[in-house]
């Protein structure tokens, strides 16, 4: 049964431009999708409407079988989770401890209960250590991870990244999927907001989008074979697929193709 089952879902932010149009899918528990596309494309806004954060104009949104409305949406935003591209957006505490409480207190955690939580959700994203620091004062990495535990601890079971990693550093950038990869694992539905090929690759299904549409959701094997894809809708290349398309012989070219985008 799909925890996510996105209806015929039309959305416009003017009358001048349809963010999302006729837009329709499905996500089953426990996958890793990778939403890819060029800035405009229309997955933020995809983004935005599966958390009830936007209410589609025309189609249906159902979370987990039960429809996303006006009625529904406090509830169901305790399933869903989001990440920004900056964290300092969503936060609102003084401290990192502050910070991973909100979310419990707009569900009338127990206190007691809410105090387990903190600390054991910290410690999940090893930030443990820092519960009395200012939030302000950490790093893009650290914040992201604070982000990431005050979801964790709403007990939430749909984690969204939107664009979560395009402000850090590589380092980080990569801490941070290896962070997303073991959260998959443990059964949490994963879904990634990206414009970076490279991120995408990692997950089980790719979606890529363009101009408010879906132009293709398949296996990431299969999305892979298609290479056209990836240049008629601007999606910036690795170098090494970069020169795997400017070589002339088919078969080379497909094996640094095939070899450039291994998980």
């Amino acid at each position: 049964m799909s925890i996510i089952s996105v209806q015929d879902v039309s959305f416009a932010y003017n009358d001048d431009h349809e963010s999302l149009k006729n837009i329709s899918f499905s996500i089953e528990k426990g996958e890793w999708i990778a939403i890819l596309g060029h800035n405009g494309s229309g997955k933020s806004t995809l983004a935005k409407a599966m958390v009830g954060l936007i209410e589609p104009q025309v189609g249906e949104i159902f979370i987990d079988s039960v429809k996303l409305n006006e009625e529904t949406s406090y509830d169901l935003r305790k399933k869903v989770g989001i990440v920004f591209q900056n964290p300092d957006n969503q936060f609102v505490g003084v401290t990192v401890r502050d910070d991973i409480a909100f979310g419990m207190e707009n569900l009338s955690i127990p206190r007691e209960e809410m105090l387990e939580r903190i600390q054991f959700y910290a410690d999940k994203v090893e930030m443990g250590a820092y519960l009395d620091k200012q939030a302000s004062n950490l790093s893009g990495g650290q914040k992201q991870r604070v982000a990431i535990a005050g979801i964790l601890a709403m007990r939430s079971d749909i984690l969204i990244f939107d664009e979560a990693t395009s402000m850090l550093d590589p380092y980080t950038r990569n801490d941070i999927l290896e962070y997303m990869k073991s959260l998959n694992k443990e059964g949490f539905t994963v879904i990634m907001i990206t414009h970076d090929v490279n991120e995408a690759i990692q997950a089980d299904r790719i979606m890529i989008m363009n101009q408010g549409r879906i132009i293709a959701f398949d296996k990431t094997e299969e999305i892979l074979k298609n290479q056209k894809l990836f240049i008629e809708n601007h999606l910036e290349l690795p170098i090494a697929l970069e020169i795997a398309l400017k070589i002339d012989k088919s078969e080379y070219r497909d094996k640094i193709w095939e070899y450039a985008l291994k998980k």
